[in-house]
């Protein structure tokens, strides 16, 4: 799980499974409602997508927000599998 947390809870969380070796799952993103609208969704996709360039790991996004995310961000397709 990638996450924020604040004063020992966590905020913010992007909950991902490894399959087999080299694959990621993006399931879940959730943020709370007092960090909404603050780009933190956004921070834990992308820190998924440094973390799989450094893991030589490839990301299925099956969570729908993580989805339009890659959608939107045409310089983080090296990283989704094919």
């Amino acid at each position: 799980m990638f996450y924020v947390e604040n004063d020992k809870t966590i905020q913010a969380k992007m909950v991902y499974t490894m399959p087999s070796p080299g694959k990621m799952i993006i399931e879940h993103t959730e943020v709370s409602e007092e960090l909404k609208g603050q780009n933190v969704g956004f921070l834990l996709v992308k820190a998924a997508v440094e973390f799989a360039r450094e893991q030589n790991i490839k990301i299925i996004p099956l969570c729908p927000f993580a989805n339009s995310v890659f959608k939107r961000k045409p310089e983080f397709v090296d990283v989704l599998t094919k």
